[in-house]
């Protein structure tokens, strides 16, 4: 069973920019499809990105996900943030052998803890 934990969030302000990296233990990586979701006050948890290189609309083109698999890590890079975009964002995944789909909440099966992502405007 794999355990993720995130870190990476914080305070900045739009237009700036932040690194989230979810690091995984119990698990390598190469077996899991990984996934990023948030989730904003009062509304439901949505998917952001998934590996290999999968992204919501609303942050295609400024965000991206990659993998390092000696640290074992996962990160979502996020450029040209705005007010929108903040929110908890949640690391999580599930076993590649099954063919879920990618940008559904309950295809996953891990989650880490959550890290907050504030942008001011």
């Amino acid at each position: 069973q794999v355990q993720l934990v995130e870190s990476g969030g914080g305070l900045v302000q739009a237009g700036g920019s932040l690194r989230l990296s979810c690091a995984a233990s119990g698990g390598f990586l190469t077996r899991y499809q990984m996934g990023w979701f948030r989730q904003a006050p009062g509304k439901e948890r949505e998917f952001v990105a998934a590996s290999s290189a999968y992204c919501a609309d609303s942050v295609k083109g400024r965000f991206t996900i990659s993998r390092d698999y000696a640290k074992n890590t996962v990160y979502l890079q996020m450029n040209s943030l705005k007010p929108e975009d903040t929110g908890v964002y949640y690391c999580a995944a599930y076993d590649s052998f099954y063919g879920r789909s990618y940008y559904s909440k309950g295809a996953y099966d891990y989650w880490g803890q959550g890290t907050q992502v504030t942008v001011s405007s």
